[in-house]
């Protein structure tokens, strides 16, 4: 098949978090971007479908929940160690972050999970 080009139509599955936890929201998503709803799931390999997250800033989450969030980034170097509360992520990078961090957590930690996150977006 010399000269022809194979092209994959990515399927399109919506989410709305309005009124929904974190977690649940992160659960569903992270299932879908798997592919393990599809009756060809394959670990191995990535569905061709793209989630797309709606209403994040409506999510449910309590106040007593975001000050128990804690995320921590590393530099490298000694005394590099960073500790960010949820309501200062979402000042400085918006709840969109705190989703993506979430459902990045939910997939698996190989080769395939940045492959995974492309297929994200989060409005």
């Amino acid at each position: 098949m010399k000269g022809t080009t194979l092209k994959q139509t990515l399927k399109s599955v919506t989410i709305d978090a309005k009124g929904k936890k974190l977690g649940r929201v992160a659960t569903i998503v992270a299932h879908t971007l798997m592919g393990k709803d599809l009756p060809t799931f394959k670990r191995n390999e990535i569905p061709d479908r793209i989630v797309t997250i709606q209403n994040v800033s409506d999510l449910d989450m309590s106040e007593r929940r975001l000050e128990s969030l804690n995320y921590v980034s590393y530099s490298g170097y000694m005394g590099g160690i960073r500790t960010r509360t949820a309501p200062e992520m979402i000042a400085k990078k918006g709840v969109s972050s705190i989703v993506y961090k979430a459902v990045s957590g939910m997939l698996p930690k190989n080769k395939l999970r940045p492959l995974m996150l492309k297929n994200l977006v989060i409005k």
